[in-house]
């Protein structure tokens, strides 16, 4: 019994722990021994000798074939660690893979404190290895170059580098100018033919990261083995990461000039249908007179008119009436074509500084780019007779080429069409631009084709995927024939699950009744938990894990006294989005102090690392094993109003009216606990970003499900979450309107739905390796999915790997309907989770009070630090509950009152009605009053706060 348990064990976990034989569920015990036959599988005399138990355990290493750990291992884990962490540098994260590795090696895995002092010490290793791959580049002029970056230029007082970080504030011909003349300048330093190939995206990423969030004095003190590298990265990433503002610049000025010029289009229409009546009245007087000729002579003919129609009006009604027949005012492209003067403040440089490239070859706009690149530079004047235009579309066809336009209207016009195609091709990745993140050839976000034949066996170990298709197809394709007699079977039923008139109809579930017992547990818990201001809810939660210590600042300078105080408030300022100077007031702080402070400590990546550590807290009380495991997740866009011009904001008349605003996405646990957040444009949809958070997910919840509404799917993203080894499963509501797909070559029955698609397992088997390289380097972090996604979506001619993608999900989603609609506990299930996030947002728009819950930030990095503090605050107050709500039932239990462990899933720690968030007033008589009760006035050199 004893050795098949240790079997077992080292088989699932690769290492056995020290107190093994206590730590094994009862139930797997039980098992084992029933296989045995063994009785009741009792384990308290196993091993009473030290040798059996040794002897044991090399009988078990022979037959798995393990072997233990030597120290001269080392040798080869190191240099294949150093790899990882140039391309993942967080710890815990490193030890994960080691420990897999190790598994995989058929190693059984040391003492773990032997493996954390090998990773602790990679990150020097990791260093010196990537000076050693960037030396090459490193010449002296380079060095120079760098160097001069830190320096501030004569007659300014700001370094080339501070320059370099200033993110645009706009979407403006003048930020785009200004964003053009930083490419111009590292332009100058020939980044663009730096090689750093041998430098992993992410490893380059995280120092430029480095260098973006630390002043030039202290990159100036680092050691040249850190200094150069770190600089390198922050000038190469910041030549891609301009590139794309400058485009994403255009793109949002494209939008801002349609939408005015529509809005004046629909104006003029306004105004035509107005001025119609009056301009046909005033006309038919005057015809009317010129027809009279019986009483009008023909030379009393214009006094006569003039007697009656003063000529002003005349003119007005002539006027109105060319206007409902020119034809070109027809469209608001004729509006657009009177914005072109702005247009053209940045379009040359922008065709002159951005090498675009063609992917689509299938048509002429090749030569047409060339061409108005050519007029807009200045090398040609004339728009020749024969100009390329079979790439124009339709309505810029008829806009462009009709005769309505003259001689001198038409190259404006011509250029505009040019450049609107442009624009939409660059969104789809017909034209790319190279290097780029978000507008670059589709191929490159993929690891290369040659360093994917060498990583692939450890990416697909990792994925826990084969290398080949036929078992995982194989599988997938045996889950969905096990599933269409059962469906068939259910239908014939006519349960909750029935057709009608061929119909597919699902009744709701009724609303899950909470029990009484479980009501009055969660009203007696209502009653005892403290009164307690939100501040102190800060104050005990850092007492406890004191995570204000993940938050360090930019200088690592040394903390005073009042530092958490300070930073706390900032913390709670930013969260509730109460700007600093109210927060300097209410909590009688220097304003500065906390401007510093918010400036210096609180940063995206260390905002993360502080609620990872909430969250992990979070995790570990018992209370919250009863809401779930932590394996299980949903996400939901929260939308926020914005005031003034954002760049990432956009209109959705349903949330905002007449405004514009963001989302903040969420992801959620089914503990509560909110281990990902992240702001993205309105009207992007959920389905792009569901899978960023859960692949970046450093916390200790190892999600293994995710769901998310209707909105949060799509064949792709089905297909995914399959392939990195993720259950998704969202709640469908158009299920009746559901295309489902057979399998090509496989004479099954099916049920009677709407299986109307057809899918060819085949294909996909010849595409299988691309799947693989996609989902390798998704897991790898060389891309996130919500780029790729998007790119994807917005590509009109699908490539292959689209195709191959949409197949592969079309079977998974297929599969996943007939669980979903065979399994109410799965639906009661996932209903259940969003109900969860539901209420996590309610307590999110309750803390998010200040400013009336406007966002005032115009930088998305700004608003995504708020949005990690929102979280922040959300996870404590989470914790905080969840602490007490344990300390209630303890109390509770020892008053004999009746608690039961069936009630504690209906509990909930996301209530805030004891919680008070707007701090304390007094109403004391002030002090310093006068004898009639009157202050002094401030000095103005005094501060406000």
């Amino acid at each position: 019994m004893g050795l098949a348990l240790q079997l077992g064990v080292l088989r699932l976990m690769g290492f056995l722990p020290e107190a093994w034989t206590s730590q094994l569920p009862p139930e797997a015990v039980a098992f084992v021994a029933m296989q045995l036959k063994t009785g009741d599988g009792r384990l308290a005399g196993y091993g009473a000798r030290q040798q059996t138990r040794s002897d044991h355990f090399i009988a078990v290493l022979k037959h798995l074939g393990y072997r233990k750990w030597e120290p001269l291992d080392v040798s080869w884990l190191e240099p294949w660690l150093v790899e990882r962490a140039l391309e993942h540098d967080r710890d815990r994260a490193l030890l994960a893979m080691t420990c897999r590795k190790l598994h995989q090696a058929r190693i059984v895995r040391p003492a773990i404190g032997t493996l954390e002092r090998l990773v602790g010490g990679i990150s020097d290793l990791a260093t010196q290895e990537t000076y050693r791959r960037l030396a090459p580049l490193l010449t002296d002029e380079v060095r120079q170059q760098l160097d001069a970056l830190l320096l501030p230029e004569a007659g300014r007082n700001l370094t080339r580098h501070r320059w370099l970080v200033q993110p645009a504030t706009a979407s403006n011909p003048a930020a785009i100018a200004t964003a053009l003349d930083k490419l111009r300048y590292l332009d100058g330093l020939s980044v663009a033919a730096w090689d750093v190939s041998s430098l992993h995206p992410n490893r380059q990423k995280r120092l430029a990261l480095l260098a973006r969030s630390r002043s030039n004095r202290h990159l100036e003190r680092l050691p040249a083995a850190k200094r150069y590298p770190v600089l390198v990265a922050f000038v190469r990433e910041s030549y891609l990461t301009l590139t794309d503002e400058v485009l994403g610049m255009v793109d949002a000025f494209w939008e801002q000039s349609l939408a005015k010029a529509r809005r004046a289009h629909d104006q003029y229409q306004q105004q035509v249908v107005a001025a119609k009546d009056t301009a046909l009245r005033t006309l038919a007087q005057a015809v009317a007179i010129v027809l009279d000729e019986d009483r009008t002579p023909a030379r009393q003919v214009r006094p006569s008119i003039y007697a009656q129609v003063p000529r002003e009006d005349l003119v007005l009604a002539w006027e109105a009436v060319q206007t409902m027949l020119y034809p070109t005012r027809h469209s608001h492209l004729s509006f657009l074509a009177k914005r072109y003067p702005l247009f053209k403040q940045f379009t040359p440089r922008l065709l002159e500084q951005l090498g675009f490239r063609q992917g689509f070859a299938g048509d002429d706009f090749g030569a047409a780019l060339q061409l108005v690149s050519e007029l807009q530079t200045g090398r040609r004047r004339k728009l020749p007779e024969q100009a390329p235009t079979d790439f124009l579309k339709p309505t810029w066809r008829k806009f462009v080429l009709g005769d309505q336009l003259s001689a001198e209207q038409q190259r404006p016009a011509y250029e505009l069409a040019v450049l609107a195609t442009l624009r939409d091709r660059l969104r789809s990745g017909d034209v790319y631009v190279a290097p780029s993140h978000r507008y670059a050839d589709l191929s490159s976000y993929l690891i290369p084709p040659a360093e994917w034949e060498r990583v692939r066996p450890e990416r697909c170990a990792q994925l826990g995927l084969p290398p080949v298709t036929t078992d995982r197809l194989t599988e997938r394709l045996q889950e969905l024939e096990d599933l269409l007699g059962p469906m068939r079977q259910l239908l014939k039923a006519g349960s909750d699950v029935r057709l009608e008139a061929g119909e597919l109809v699902v009744t709701r579930p009724a609303a899950e009744e909470v029990p009484a017992g479980a009501k009055a547990l969660q009203q007696e818990i209502g009653r005892r938990l403290p009164a307690v201001d939100l501040t102190d809810i800060l104050v005990e939660v850092n007492a406890w894990l004191g995570f204000t210590a993940h938050l360090p600042g930019l200088e690592h300078a040394p903390r005073g006294e009042e530092h958490d105080t300070r930073l706390l408030a900032t913390l709670l300022a930013t969260g509730c989005n109460i700007p600093l100077s109210d927060m300097a007031r209410s909590a009688a702080l220097p304003y500065q102090s906390l401007w510093w402070t918010a400036s210096n400590y609180l940063r995206d990546e260390t905002l993360k690392s502080a609620n990872n550590l909430l969250v992990n807290e979070h995790h570990r009380q018992w209370l919250a094993s009863y809401w779930g495991d932590g394996t299980f997740s949903s996400s939901d866009g929260q939308r926020f109003a914005v005031s003034g011009k954002v760049r990432n904001a956009r209109a959705l008349p349903t949330y905002f009216g007449t405004g514009r605003g963001v989302t903040m996405q969420t992801h959620s646990s089914d503990q509560y606990a909110q281990y990902g957040s992240k702001v993205v444009p309105a009207t992007l949809r959920d389905a792009t970003v569901v899978l960023d958070e859960i692949v970046d997910n450093e916390t200790d919840l190892a999600i293994a499900e995710h769901t998310t509404d209707t909105a949060g799917y799509s064949d792709i993203i089905f297909a995914l979450f399959d392939l990195l080894g993720l259950f998704f499963c969202p709640r469908m509501r158009d299920l009746a309107d559901q295309r489902l797909y057979k399998i090509r070559g496989q004479d099954w029955t099916y049920p009677d739905l709407k299986f109307t698609g057809t899918l060819n397992p085949d294909y996909i088997r010849r595409h299988w390796d691309e799947l693989l390289r996609l989902a390798g380097s998704i897991q790898s972090g060389r891309v996130t999915a919500s780029l790729f996604i998007g790119k994807l979506q917005a590509y009109p001619r699908q490539n292959h790997l689209t195709y191959v993608l949409q197949a592969y999900g079309q079977l998974i989603k297929t599969r996943f309907i007939l669980r979903y609609l065979q399994s109410q506990p799965l639906r009661q299930r996932i209903h259940a989770q969003l109900n969860k996030g539901e209420e996590l947002h309610a307590l999110r728009a309750w803390l998010w009070f200040g400013s009336e819950g406007v966002i005032r930030r115009k930088q998305q990095e700004a608003q995504s630090e708020a949005a990690r503090c929102l979280t922040l605050l959300t996870n404590c107050v989470l914790l905080w509950n969840t602490v007490y709500m344990q300390e209630v039932v303890q109390q509770l239990r020892a008053e004999g009152y009746p608690v039961k462990e069936a009630h504690f899933e209906s509990l909930s720690p996301s209530r805030y009605e004891h919680i008070n968030r707007l701090g304390k007033y007094s109403f004391a008589n002030p002090a310093h009053l006068d004898p009639l009760h009157r202050r002094p006035l401030r000095h103005p050199s005094e501060p406000m706060a």
